[in-house]
């Protein structure tokens, strides 16, 4: 499928405007629609390829700038020390409201899109996958969520003040939930990892639950981390789960 990208927009938030890039089918049609969270690094050369193979699957992809309170419109952070730093740096001053803010934000916009059903979905990676479990507990419209190593749920800690109620807010949630773990990351250890599926146990949540032999960032195909065999396997998986719950057949489910 042919796609188009390098759509973006500038969108109002109570924190100041925040840049998103839609990538998108070019075949005229309506397409389900996906927010897709990035690493603290932003919207770097990986995550715009995982943006543009959904959008290749028949999907309308936004992607925001998770950090647009501090850095110019644009800006992709490296790979590298400095960047990871800065990305933590601001992970931890970003108001918690301010999270929320940009996800329905994103969410209003891709639902109001021509090019889009309106059905909602959202996936994230590392931090990204943090916020895409976020905006499923707080966001109803949301029907599935992809959460790719979530970072910091297990220990209450995003955001301003590091006191986030992400994980008592997932029994709000009328989405299905895929999670995605690898074994030896060392950011989610295995309590950490069972305290959360305790919780989605116990407040009843649909999900699906996956722990494989590899490292954080498996999936980020830049680095020593990549591992080509589990990123296909996990983006087959999210596939699956957004076919099923955003189609058009599965709209009662």
């Amino acid at each position: 499928m042919i796609l188009s990208s390098g759509e973006y927009h500038d969108l109002p938030t109570p924190y100041g405007p925040m840049r998103i890039e839609i990538f998108r089918p070019v075949a005229a049609g309506k397409y389900p629609g996906i927010v897709l969270y990035s690493e603290i690094f932003q919207l770097t050369g990986p995550i715009r390829r995982t943006a543009a193979f959904l959008a290749g699957h028949g999907f309308v992809v936004a992607v925001p700038e998770v950090y647009h309170e501090f850095l110019p419109a644009g800006t992709v952070l490296a790979y590298d020390q400095e960047g990871a730093d800065k990305g933590n740096e601001f992970k931890f001053a970003k108001e918690l409201a301010s999270y929320d803010a940009d996800a329905r934000a994103a969410l209003d916009f891709l639902k109001s899109h021509p090019a889009c059903t309106g059905k909602l979905g959202v996936m994230g990676i590392c931090l990204g996958g943090h916020l895409s479990f976020r905006a499923a507990a707080k966001n109803t419209d949301v029907s599935a969520a992809v959460c790719l190593y979530a970072t910091d749920i297990h220990k209450n800690s995003l955001g301003k003040g590091s006191n986030d109620d992400s994980l008592v807010s997932i029994k709000h949630t009328k989405a299905e939930l895929l999670m995605v773990w690898g074994q030896q990351d060392p950011h989610i250890p295995l309590e950490g990892r069972r305290k959360i599926q305790a919780t989605l146990d116990a407040e009843g949540v649909k999900y699906t639950w996956h722990e494989f032999n590899g490292q954080h960032a498996f999936i980020r195909d830049e680095g020593p981390r990549y591992d080509p065999e589990l990123a296909v396997l996990t983006m087959n998986l999210t596939l699956a789960l957004f076919r099923r719950k955003l189609s058009e057949g599965d709209a009662m489910a």
